[in-house]
C-alpha cells in the first residue's frame, strides 16, 4: 500500500516527539489513534481536546507561551475555518509561534460533503500576517517541510493531502524548484498538482516552477525565470489566491495572470476527488486547454454538439 502523507507526518511527529522534548501534539478527536502510542509516553505533551477545535488552537497557543512547540492537527475546515479567530487571537496577537499540519485538501473526502471540504483555507489564512504556507506534494516532501518547521519558532502551516505526485522531488524550504525552462509562458504548480502540470506542458515552450512552499512567494525565482510576461498560476485550492503574490513580483512589468485552481462553484454531488478535479478543469486536459489558449496557441476545432 502507498505510504500518504498523512501516514508519514504521524510516523515522523511521532519520531520528533520522542528526540525534542521542545514539541508537542494537539488534536481534537480525529487521527487521535495515530498518536496513542505517543500519548502512552508523553501523556504531557499529546493532548486530545475532543471535538473542540477552537479550544485545540487555544491549547495550542497556551503552550506556545510557556516554551513549547505545538503541532496542532485536523482537517483543513477544522484547522483553519472553524477556529479562525483563535489563530488570530491565541497565536497571531500573542506572537507565538505554532505548526498547523491539516488534511483532506480541497476534496479529498468528497463522500463526507461540503463539512470537510475547505478550497478557501490558504486564502483565508493568507489574510493573517507571518505565516508560512507549505503545499508539499509527496510524503517525502511532507518530511523535509514538517521537520524544518519543527525546528525553527514561527508560524507554520503544512497542507496535506490524498491528492500527491508520483515521484518526490529535491524541494527546499522556501524556494521554487525549476522543472523545465521555456520562453512564452512561466507556469507555478502548487504542490500535487505538478504531475497534471507537467502532463499538461508536454511539447509546449513554457517554464515550470513547482512550489511547495507558497508563502512567503519565491519572488527571486519567479523574476529569474519569466522571459514573456505571461505567468500561469495553477493551485489545488481556491483559484486567484496567489495572484496578488504575482502582482507583486512582477509590479515593475506589464503582465498577464491565469489563475487556474478550484472555483467558487460549490458541487453538491459528492462523486470523486478525481470528478471535482475535472469539473474544475485541473486535470490535465483542462489545464493544457487554458494554458493553449492563454498563450495564444490555435484551439482545435469543435463540433456542434445537440441539446
Amino acid at each position: 500500500m502507498t505510504e500518504t502523507m498523512r501516514d508519514r507526518f504521524a510516523r515522523v511527529a511521532t519520531d520528533l516527539l520522542d528526540s525534542d522534548p521542545r514539541l508537542a501534539i494537539v488534536v481534537a478527536e480525529i487521527s487521535a489513534k495515530l498518536f496513542g502510542a505517543a500519548a502512552a509516553r508523553h501523556p504531557d505533551r499529546v493532548i486530545n481536546v475532543g471535538i473542540r477545535e477552537e479550544l485545540m488552537i487555544a491549547v495550542a497557543g497556551g503552550m506556545a507561551l510557556t516554551g513549547l512547540r505545538p503541532i496542532a492537527h485536523s482537517y483543513a475546515p477544522f484547522l483553519v475555518e472553524r477556529p479562525f479567530e483563535q489563530l488570530k487571537l491565541d497565536l497571531g496577537h500573542q506572537a507565538v509561534g505554532a505548526v498547523l499540519v491539516s488534511i483532506g485538501g480541497s476534496y479529498d473526502a468528497t463522500f463526507e460533503g461540503r463539512t470537510h471540504q475547505s478550497p478557501g483555507d490558504v486564502a483565508l489564512l493568507d489574510s493573517l500576517r507571518g505565516w508560512t504556507i507549505c503545499v508539499p506534494g509527496h510524503p517525502d516532501e511532507a518530511e523535509t517541510h514538517l521537520r524544518a518547521a519543527a525546528a525553527a519558532d514561527g508560524r507554520v502551516y503544512i497542507r496535506l493531502s490524498t491528492q500527491q505526485n508520483r515521484a518526490p522531488h529535491p524541494v527546499v524550504p522556501g524556494r521554487f524548484l525549476v522543472m523545465q525552462r521555456g520562453s512564452r509562458a512561466a507556469v507555478v504548480a502548487a504542490g500535487p498538482m505538478l504531475d497534471a502540470v507537467l502532463e499538461a506542458t508536454h511539447g509546449l515552450d513554457v517554464t515550470v516552477l513547482y512550489a511547495t512552499t507558497i508563502r512567503p512567494f519565491d519572488a527571486a525565482t519567479l523574476r529569474e525565470t519569466v522571459v514573456e510576461p505571461e505567468v500561469v498560476l495553477v493551485e489545488p485550492y481556491l483559484a486567484g489566491t496567489s495572484s496578488s503574490e504575482v502582482a507583486r513580483v512582477l509590479i515593475d512589468r506589464r503582465h498577464r495572470v491565469l489563475a487556474l485552481g478550484v472555483t467558487d462553484t460549490e458541487l453538491r454531488r459528492y462523486g470523486t476527488p478525481a470528478d471535482h478535479e475535472r469539473a474544475h478543469a485541473l486535470d490535465a486536459a483542462g489545464i493544457r486547454s487554458r494554458i493553449e489558449r492563454f498563450i495564444g496557441l490555435p484551439q482545435p476545432a469543435r463540433l456542434a454538439t445537440a441539446i
